[in-house]
């Protein structure tokens, strides 16, 4: 009896998963890498539970998951969001941030744990930001971006010493996102340099 209490347990965590990851209109293959789960029966998860009448208006995106790495950097709101998905990646023990600065994947390969813990740092993300500039994909994207340590990597601001998201191949000032719209506020007093601010 209890092995079947552990099947049905697994099966229904990988559903619990599926749904949670739909919810953040998470494309098919990401919700696959992290469940197991087949196309097919994703997209009857979602025609199950989100379409019709009463659905939520969660959107199926189609296409590859976003690869680039410029979005993360392009200006200092977005390079502070991307820092902050990194601050909690390591608190949801998704990666570790190493002696030599680099960062370093905690799992070998998604499972349905990896997303859950995914999951948990993209909603803290939302709680903290009230107008986010990254989806569910490109967060995906920035863990895996992060965790490889060659187009993105941690960089040290030489004011404050906080260490934040920056792209290997573009020129660094060495100064934080924080520092920078400080520094902005500064030669523009009153200017609402981003959206919220």
């Amino acid at each position: 009896m209890r092995l079947t209490d552990d099947r049905y347990a697994a099966e229904r965590s990988q559903f619990e998963l599926a749904l949670r990851m739909i919810g953040h209109e998470a494309r098919t293959r990401t919700i696959r890498e992290c469940t197991a789960l087949s196309d097919d029966r994703i997209r009857k998860l979602y025609s199950t539970y989100f379409l019709g009448p009463g659905g939520s208006r969660v959107r199926r995106r189609r296409g590859k998951s976003p690869r680039q790495v410029g979005r993360f950097v392009k200006n200092p709101e977005n390079q502070l969001q991307a820092t902050m998905l990194v601050t909690l990646f390591c608190s949801g023990l998704l990666v570790r941030i190493g002696d030599d600065s680099k960062v370093h994947p905690c799992w070998p390969r998604p499972n349905v744990e990896f997303g859950h813990r995914l999951c948990r740092a993209f909603e803290t993300y939302l709680v903290l930001h009230d107008e986010p500039t990254l989806s569910f994909e490109w967060t995906w994207n920035l863990l895996f971006s992060i965790s490889y340590n060659d187009e993105l990597y941690l960089a040290q601001c030489r004011s404050c010493s906080a260490r934040y998201v920056q792209d290997a191949y573009a020129l660094d000032h060495k100064t934080c996102p924080t520092c920078e719209i400080v520094a902005q506020r500064r030669r523009r007093p009153g200017a609402r340099l981003f959206a919220g601010t």
